[in-house]
Parts: structure tokens; sequence; C-alpha cells
């Protein structure tokens, strides 16, 4: 399935959850994930489904100010 993984477009699985999508950008902690602008928790990384057509955005912090 297609989604839009920070930007841009990518393939998923059929049944992919947000695990998946950190898996395929392999990002460096830490990071927040938000799917269709809703922050999923950590903890629910394993278990939320992804749909085709979300929008998944994997946010690194910035420091500074």
């Amino acid at each position: 399935m297609k989604v839009t993984l920070n930007g841009q477009s990518a393939e998923l699985p059929e049944g992919a959850r947000v695990s998946d999508a950190i898996a395929h950008l392999a990002p460096t902690p830490p990071f927040a994930v938000a799917v269709n602008l809703q922050f999923i928790p950590q903890s629910a990384w394993a278990s939320q489904p992804l749909r085709a057509g979300d929008q998944i955005e994997i946010i690194a912090p910035v420091t500074g100010g």
C-alpha cells in the first residue's frame, strides 16, 4: 500500500503497522511519530495499523533557541 512518509511516497506491505514505517525509514533516535497529524505513543508503534493514503511523519527533536 502507498503511504506518504515524511513527505515522500513510500510503499509498505498490506497490514503494515507504524513500526514498519519506522523500520522503512530507519531514523536515528530520539524521534516522535505522527499519523495523519495525530501523535502515536511509542507504546502503540507495534500495534497501530496503517491504511493506504496515511500521512506519516517521523520527527526528530530540534534543540536551540
